[in-house]
């Protein structure tokens, strides 16, 4: 697709070598849905609702542990990733679980599925940072049916505008708020997207979507410092947002 394409697909097969490839029997053994590596309990914030009887595509599935949960609850699922070596991973579970759904090597800005197609498009961590908003966004609103849900979890604008190029979240700005789109962190990081939130909300709106939920999440006191997605200490995130949920409806 495009050298940040490249570089993501080259960043998440390092990433599935050195940890998702090695924990994903844990996380597919999970009973729980939860949200971010602070393990936010769905039951807790209710964003999907009933999944029993829905065509669902995750968009950025990684080793399609989400996908497998919904599948669970009786959801149809199909998992787009464009990483090779992580999609491995995900038959190699499906395989250990006796658990068979559909998984499609494609990015999300380009996937080859019909229009219509799906009742919900959701992505926590997969396509909502690692594709571009302004692709992406209206390719989840050509799947869908008209009156379907979009439901993503990324990083705020505030985790971005305060986290430095290398090492945690500061009580600083690092960057201009304005012109939030493409950062690059590292020379071997991958490309992450990022709007301000006048740039989603015209993102989704052009798309189609009317906007329902943005539920900011805060880290709960039980919550640790992830292993290896170490970039913010529950602590910054129990007083500000790191993670955020977007729930949108394609209009009818």
């Amino acid at each position: 697709m495009t050298s940040s394409s490249d570089k993501n697909v080259a960043l998440w097969t390092r990433v599935n070598a050195e940890y998702t490839d090695e924990h994903a029997q844990g996380a597919w053994a999970a009973d729980e849905i939860s949200w971010g590596p602070f393990g936010i309990s769905e039951s807790e914030i209710d964003v999907l609702g009933s999944v029993d009887g829905l065509d669902v595509v995750e968009l950025g599935c990684g080793t399609a542990y989400f996908s497998a949960w919904l599948a669970r609850r009786g959801a149809r699922p199909v998992g787009v990733d464009p990483t090779p070596a992580q999609l491995a991973t995900a038959r190699r579970m499906q395989a250990e679980f006796g658990l068979e759904f559909p998984l499609v090597e494609a990015f999300a800005e380009n996937v080859p599925l019909p229009d219509s197609s799906f009742d919900l498009v959701h992505s926590e961590y997969g396509a909502s940072i690692w594709a571009d908003p302004y692709r992406w966004v209206p390719e989840a609103a050509r799947l869908l049916r008209p009156g379907g849900r979009l439901v993503f979890l990324h990083g705020t604008p505030l985790a971005t505008l305060c986290l430095p190029d290398v090492g945690d979240a500061t009580t600083e700005l690092q960057r201009p708020y304005f012109g939030l789109h493409r950062l690059e962190w590292t020379p071997d990081g991958g490309v992450e997207f990022q709007l301000t939130y006048g740039g989603w909300i015209d993102v989704l709106r052009g798309a189609g979507f009317e906007i329902e939920r943005l539920v900011e999440l805060q880290a709960p006191e039980r919550a640790q410092r992830h292993e290896y997605y170490t970039d913010f200490d529950p602590e910054w995130s129990r007083k500000w947002p790191s993670e955020e949920i977007w729930v949108a409806r394609k209009r009818s």
